[in-house]
């Protein structure tokens, strides 16, 4: 098995006096899609920030294929190769697509070299080409989501973070959304995504990770966490395990649908967040 793209190891950070994290330790796959899910206030967007160098960790370490992360600016981070698109729209209304696509190489000196890079930007989101002289305002929220897309991917980076991809989003174009997802995971990019609708963004996925205050709960595969009757009732509208006698004691590994062993932090038991009880 091949070395992953990022670790996350022991990471404690939040905002003030308080921590939102509490531990964290996962891996993303080198080449894959990795889903962080979980209910709100888990920490998910807080563990984003922590990594693309937004929020300092207190504790633990971040790790890029053996380069240490933590500490680093976000535009150290940046040049390492990661970058990170937010939850909220982040273009400039006032501005052409174009132009903002171009802003999205800000740190590439050679004009040369920014043109051959938009050039192939808008092969891979032709439609971004056809929008290039419009006000980025006109635009509605799921094409603005692929424009932004198409600027993260201007510095040719490793590992595309997204956080909450289809916040707002109707279905329809949601699954314009996801699949430009997989289309930039195709051509060679290794993605960490936080989605809030936790079945389309597990399915979309390669690894998944269950998030809940501030620790990781669960974490395997893709399907495994989809499939997975603890969390499937917790977050997932109630999926319910072929045989309930079989169920995992508190505080015990978990073992997925495949069989492959899913793992919990030891010690834990998964239960439901307050409010959620069943």
């Amino acid at each position: 098995m091949s070395d992953p793209a990022l670790r996350v190891d022991g990471l404690v950070a939040g905002y003030g006096g308080g921590d939102v994290l509490h531990g964290v330790s996962f891996s993303v796959p080198e080449g894959g899609i990795t889903c962080v899910v979980g209910p709100n206030g888990a920490g998910k967007s807080t563990l984003l920030a922590t990594i693309s160098g937004l929020l300092r960790p207190r504790r633990g370490t971040i790790t890029l294929r053996g380069e240490p992360l933590a500490g680093k600016s976000p535009r150290q981070i940046l040049r390492l190769g990661v970058v990170h698109v937010p939850q909220n729209h982040s273009l400039f209304r006032d501005m052409t697509v174009g132009e903002n696509i171009e802003l999205g190489g800000y740190t590439i000196s050679s004009r040369s070299l920014l043109a051959r890079r938009r050039s192939r930007v808008e092969d891979l989101f032709p439609e971004v080409r056809a929008w290039a002289p419009k006000k980025a305002g006109s635009l509605s929220g799921g094409q603005q989501r692929l424009v932004e897309f198409a600027r993260c991917l201007m510095l040719d980076p490793s590992l595309v973070i997204l956080d909450e991809p289809s916040m707002g989003l109707s279905p329809k174009v949601l699954r314009s959304v996801f699949d430009a997802v997989k289309m930039m995971n195709a051509n060679g990019k290794t993605v960490l995504l936080v989605e809030q609708n936790a079945r389309a963004g597990l399915r979309l996925s390669s690894h998944g990770v269950v998030l809940e205050n501030g620790r990781v709960r669960l974490s395997g595969s893709g399907r495994e966490v989809l499939e997975h009757p603890e969390i499937g009732a917790l977050y997932l509208g109630g999926t319910t395990p072929p045989d309930r006698d079989s169920a995992t004691p508190p505080g015990r590994d978990s073992t997925g649908p495949t069989g492959k062993e899913i793992t919990a932090p030891q010690g834990q038991e998964i239960t439901a967040p307050p409010g959620q009880a069943g």
